[in-house]
């Protein structure tokens, strides 16, 4: 990461928070656009790890008066809500340049831990979290990541399910908050009749999943090839998320594991600035 990317970061973050009309003590003397640029940095450069950001950023030309490990973690925690809300307004820029209005959904794994320590997991427990990876070809235990991304892969839209969770059942979740004539493409376990047609008739948004062979409603070999074309689109996506992950996510609480995930979808959107 270079030093321009650190200033835009920080920058775009204090901004966004003082159009929130976000309200902070003034006794403190780390701010809270400081405390989430170094959060959004970890997530960038060290696998989400908070100290080492904390170690390489406590410098006089980049946060002289960096706080200790635990009111960072304490603080990092507390700006939660906010680091959400910068990231819907940042998919709501992405909205806004995406001209074509194509949109990709899909999800990816993220790993709590290995098969053979799942009886040893004190973040999540329960089937509810044991899912397959058919990339990998491999069962895992822990969280899926539901992405909708425009054509050019900037992230819109997320949330986090249990593992578990297959993909038609997730098209329930999504927001779906996107401009009107929208086309959203998926693959072929997105097949939704029902929804399919709820969003076309409600919000006026065309969802086309790619089908299956037996399918009651086929598409022409023309629509085939360019779900082909943006599916790729969405595997990209994921694939540049997976870069930012460490090998295993140190978190002590489920409510900390899935802020650092967040933040790693977070720091993939800002990596389009770069």
């Amino acid at each position: 990461m270079d030093e321009l990317q650190l200033i835009l970061i920080y920058c775009m973050s204090s901004d966004l928070l003082r159009e929130m009309k976000h309200k902070e003590d003034k006794q403190r003397k780390m701010s809270d656009g400081e405390i989430i640029t170094l959060a959004i940095v970890a997530a960038i450069k060290y696998g989400g790890n908070f100290e080492k950001a904390r170690k390489d950023l406590a410098r006089p030309n980049y946060m002289p008066n960096m706080l200790s490990r635990s009111r960072l973690n304490r603080r990092i925690h507390a700006l939660s809500y906010y680091i959400y809300v910068i990231f819907r307004i940042l998919g709501k820029h992405w909205e806004e340049v995406n001209k074509e209005s194509i949109y990709v959904i899909d999800s990816c794994p993220i790993e709590v831990c290995d098969n053979i320590r799942i009886s040893q997991s004190k973040i999540y427990q329960g089937e509810d979290f044991r899912g397959y990876n058919a990339s990998k070809r491999r069962f895992f235990y822990g969280l899926k990541i539901h992405l909708c991304v425009t054509k050019n892969g900037q992230p819109v839209d997320f949330f986090l399910s249990p593992a578990s969770l297959n993909d038609t059942e997730s098209l329930k979740f999504y927001l779906f908050d996107l401009p009107a004539g929208s086309t959203i493409y998926g693959d072929k376990a997105y097949n939704d009749y029902f929804i399919e047609d709820m969003l076309k008739e409600t919000a006026e948004l065309t969802l086309l999943p790619y089908r299956r062979t037996n399918s009651l409603r086929p598409f022409a070999p023309h629509i085939r090839y360019i779900q082909t074309h943006h599916r790729q689109i969405v595997e990209t996506s994921s694939s540049l998320i997976e870069r930012l992950l460490p090998k295993s996510i140190h978190a002590v609480t489920s409510k900390g594991f899935e802020l650092k995930c967040a933040l790693f979808v977070l720091a993939f959107s800002f990596n389009f600035f770069a």
